[in-house]
């Protein structure tokens, strides 16, 4: 199980990569091994605020679809429209190339909020 020491975790399973007030997320390889082979990726939100826990999009696999919350308050600023064409990137690389949005962080507190790689290696054991 892959879990990166720099980068910040969720319980519902999604990673942070912080650059500034710009904050990167997708959904662990723990995630994606759970959901199976993923198909479809929707995020339909670009442009809106939303609020910390909100959901920001779904992910749909052969066998289900899931929500996918939004880890801290702000801006969704970009999608990963690679994912239109090769969803299952989140996948094969779920920390490089099968990120799913890009944010802008309107609230640096709640970054404290967040899980880093040990915490959330006890989580999901």
């Amino acid at each position: 199980m892959n879990v990166p020491n720099n980068l910040k975790y969720t319980k519902d399973h999604e990673w942070i990569k912080i650059d500034g007030d710009t904050a990167t997320i997708g959904i662990t390889d723990f995630a994606q091994g759970e959901l199976g082979d993923i198909v479809y990726v929707e995020v339909e939100t670009i442009g809106e605020t939303l609020d910390k826990d909100e959901v920001f999009g779904t992910v749909e696999a052969v066998k289900t679809v899931s929500d996918l919350y939004l880890p801290l308050t702000g801006e969704i600023l970009e999608f990963n429209e690679d994912l239109e064409d090769e969803p299952e990137m989140v996948n094969e690389e779920p920390y490089d190339k099968g990120w799913m949005i890009k944010m802008k962080i309107a609230n640096q507190d709640e970054v404290k909020e967040l899980m880093d790689a040990e915490t959330y290696k006890s989580h999901i054991e």
